[in-house]
């Protein structure tokens, strides 16, 4: 296929594709992963690496088929880093001859573990940004996150910390909330802090056993539930409980909005902000509909989601089809759209339904009060968060609209605890701690 042909196929809104080069392969192996068993979809693969010619054909069409002037690559495994850096300098060198000028900009997710000065001297050279797998400090690292010979991880990890830090790699940190550090949000929190990073994200690990037929398979986890056929579903040991996510979420949000508002950038607070502000999300699994986030696999295969790589989730193979023309495809758009028509009316109705949209549609195994299928296993969790955050969102969500920074509220929280603290509150005539010079009452206290 050539550049015309791909170009005559690209989509008119931008697309996401979360790259795996190496497949599943990984050196680790956590207990909770649930991409590990992928192994099973090529039975007899014994080279585990996107052969150049997958490699050019997919890095020409994603960047033939993004309409904006920025092209941006995700590299994910598996561990991508088991590639080797020589891997990713061809990856670099078919992006500058293919992107014509545009601006292209790569992030890599990695465990840390293999990481080194060649490979931090590579990452830092070409602007990639690093995103390292940390669950927590040590204790709580090392409960599921383990190499092939059960030992923790958390020494290698924070080995390939300094490796990024000495080279001034830019890095943020992806946690898997779990049912170990879910307990302890604080001490999770304040420790990815103290290592350095500024922008965290928060996974929460749900996963079900599978069914006893797919074990035979070779598949340790169940399916995402079909849209229309969800059930009570029993989740691993490991994952983390609803209500315990929920809390988990409030702890950190409380110190956050008191102390770190425009210094940590917390993934899922930012795109609560966006929700409230009307700006919709950022994230795919608060979006209404979803659909324009995929994934390929080393051979070429593309599938509907990074949760989603199952036969019947297969779009096509770039080698064989267009890549946006399986983005728009009616298969992967009736995909994206079934995220928003299967909500069922528990959701519909829910005041914060605007901030979570259901979550992601590989959660949803339990049903409603009234026996409805298709309640997100997380829901819980998530109504007590976003009901939480309302008051501070809201002020959050007014100052940015004034062309105010949302710090603010930091400042203003501190005054009215001070008060609070001194027998009194703040009179609704009093000035508002913002700085607009209004009476509270006129300002953020509407």
């Amino acid at each position: 296929m050539d550049a015309t042909k791909a170009s005559e196929s690209a989509p008119a809104r931008p697309f996401h594709v979360l790259t795996k080069p190496i497949g599943p392969i990984c050196n680790l192996d956590c207990t909770y992963c649930f991409y590990l068993e992928k192994e099973a979809l090529y039975a007899g693969e014994k080279k585990w690496r996107m052969a150049d010619d997958v490699l050019e054909r997919y890095v020409r069409e994603y960047i033939v088929g993004q309409p904006g002037e920025e092209v941006r690559f995700a590299w994910q495994g598996g561990e991508p880093t088991l590639l080797g850096v020589d891997f990713f300098r061809r990856v670099v060198q078919m992006q500058k001859r293919f992107g014509e000028g545009r601006k292209i900009s790569n992030a890599l997710q990695t465990n840390g573990t293999l990481l080194d000065d060649a490979w931090c001297a590579f990452l830092t050279e070409q602007e990639f940004l690093v995103g390292l797998s940390v669950d927590g400090p040590a204790e709580l690292h090392d409960r599921y996150r383990v190499d092939k010979k059960g030992q923790g991880t958390f020494e290698a990890v924070m080995r390939g910390l300094r490796f990024l830090q000495k080279h001034g790699t830019a890095f943020n940190t992806l946690t898997v909330v779990n049912r170990a550090n879910g307990s302890h949000p604080l001490e999770v929190y304040r420790f990815l802090k103290s290592i350095g990073s500024g922008f965290l994200q928060f996974i929460p690990l749900v996963e079900r056993q599978a069914p006893v037929a797919l074990k035979v398979r070779g598949f340790d986890f169940a399916p995402p539930p079909h849209p229309a056929a969800a059930g009570e579903g029993g989740v691993t040991e490991w994952s983390v409980g609803a209500a315990q996510y929920g809390t988990f979420l409030c702890a950190i949000f409380d110190e956050w909005v008191r102390r770190d508002v425009g210094r940590t950038f917390v993934q899922l607070f930012d795109v609560a902000l966006g929700n409230w502000m009307g700006l919709g999300s950022s994230l795919c699994v608060f979006a209404e509909k979803c659909g324009r986030a995929v994934a390929i696999e080393h051979k070429g295969d593309v599938y509907s989601c990074d949760h989603y790589v199952y036969p019947e989730y297969r779009l096509g193979n770039v080698m064989e089809a267009a890549l946006g023309a399986m983005i728009e495809s009616p298969q992967q758009v009736k995909f994206g759209a079934d995220k928003s028509s299967t909500l069922p009316k528990y959701c519909r109705e829910c005041t914060v339904r605007f901030a979570c949209n259901g979550e992601c549609p590989k959660h949803r195994f339990i049903t409603t009060p009234e026996g409805e299928a298709g309640l997100n296993y997380l829901c819980a969790g998530y109504k007590r968060f976003f009901t939480h955050i309302d008051p501070y969102m809201r002020v959050m969500a007014d100052l940015a609209r004034r062309n105010k920074a949302p710090a603010a509220i930091m400042g203003m929280l501190r005054e009215e605890e001070a008060r609070a603290g001194g027998g009194g509150v703040r009179g609704r005539n009093g000035a508002c701690a913002c700085g607009s010079g209004k009476k509270f009452k006129k300002c953020c206290g509407r």
